[in-house]
Parts: C-alpha cells; sequence; structure tokens
C-alpha cells in the first residue's frame, strides 16, 4: 500500500499535528478508524523503525480479553511500526484508547526513522505496569496487528518473525490450558 506523503504535508498547513508511532493494533488504519471516529488511512506516512526497543505482550486487556503488546527497552532490539501525523484534535481520542486516564499505557517520547529520515518528538505509548510474562494474544487480535504490519508495508521478515512469535505464544498458551485441565481431572479422579 503507497501512502503519498503530499497528502499529509498538504493538510499540515490547515491544522496542527502531531507525530505517533504505531507497533501494535493501531497500525491497522481501519482499527485506529474505530476509535477515532474517521479515516486515518490519509495520516499514514509509512512504516517506521523504533531501534533500542522489542516488542513483547506484557499487558492484559480486558476490553479485548487478550494480551496486547508493548515496547520494552532493549539496546540490540528494533521495532517496525506504521508513523502517523494525526491532528491535534485526535489526540485526547487517541489517549482515551490507550487507556492513559486508567494507567494502562503512558505517553512515550522517541525518534524513529521513515523513508531515510528522522522524525524527532514522536508520540509512542508504553504500558506502565507490565506482567512479568508475557500472555498469548487472541485470534482477533493477532489478526488486526498482522493486518497493520502488511497493509502499511512493514518488512516481510518482521511480519514473519511478528507472526511466528504471536503463533508462539498462542501454542504455549494452548499447551498450559491443556496441562491444566488435565491436572485437574485427575486432581477430581483421585478425590
Amino acid at each position: 500500500m503507497s501512502f503519498p506523503a503530499s497528502q499529509v504535508t498538504q493538510r499540515q498547513h490547515k491544522e496542527a499535528m502531531f507525530y505517533y508511532f504505531a507497533y501494535g493494533s493501531c497500525m491497522c488504519p481501519v482499527d485506529l478508524k474505530r476509535s477515532l471516529g474517521e479515516k486515518t488511512h490519509i495520516y499514514v506516512i509509512g512504516p517506521a523503525q523504533l531501534s533500542g526497543y522489542r516488542l513483547g505482550f506484557y499487558s492484559y486487556s480486558a476490553l479485548r480479553r487478550s494480551g496486547v503488546l508493548d515496547i520494552i527497552k532493549d539496546q540490540s532490539g528494533v521495532v517496525e511500526g506504521v508513523l502517523y501525523q494525526l491532528p491535534w484534535r485526535l489526540s485526547a481520542h487517541l489517549d482515551e484508547r490507550e487507556g492513559v486516564v486508567h494507567n494502562w499505557y503512558r505517553q512515550e517520547t522517541i525518534n524513529v526513522s521513515s523513508r531515510d529520515r528522522v522524525y524527532q518528538n514522536v508520540r509512542t505509548y508504553v504500558v506502565i505496569d507490565k506482567l512479568t510474562e508475557e500472555l498469548a494474544p487472541n485470534d482477533w487480535y493477532f489478526n488486526v496487528v498482522l493486518r497493520g504490519a502488511v497493509t502499511c508495508g512493514l518488512t516481510e521478515q518482521y511480519c514473519w518473525n511478528l507472526f511466528n512469535h504471536m503463533h508462539q505464544l498462542q501454542q504455549n498458551y494452548s499447551h498450559a490450558s491443556t496441562n491444566i485441565a488435565i491436572g485437574i481431572r485427575q486432581l477430581k479422579d483421585r478425590g
């Protein structure tokens, strides 16, 4: 999918804007539209890279009933995502989506690279109270994250790594659930 930068630049002169780096479900402009109330694909600058971080599913969303993505500082890590240039009028809606008022995520200012340019003072969101272990995403979250990654042009290798990571978490969760169920049955059989 191609996103003409000229569209964003033309809008920039009409209203105040801010840069936003999405690495989870917000990479999908269709899903982001659901929260912000308007089409967001027109605000996509393109794929971007965040150095010094890695992805992890260290949060649980009760709304989605799923493990959800977070970024964790890691000097050797790189997170790919989608860079948006959004109007300031959508800022409060984005904070609401990310649960800032509930202390689920907090804003963090970062620098990202996109199309041979470094963007500074870019907003992203980081989980405040991280889980100690990763929690598997449900199928819906898995699909929306992957759809956003592929649609917005993240590298093929990164998309495959993301797919494999999510799939492995689901497999581990499935095996753990099966083992717990077997253990409960064995306890009941003894009882």
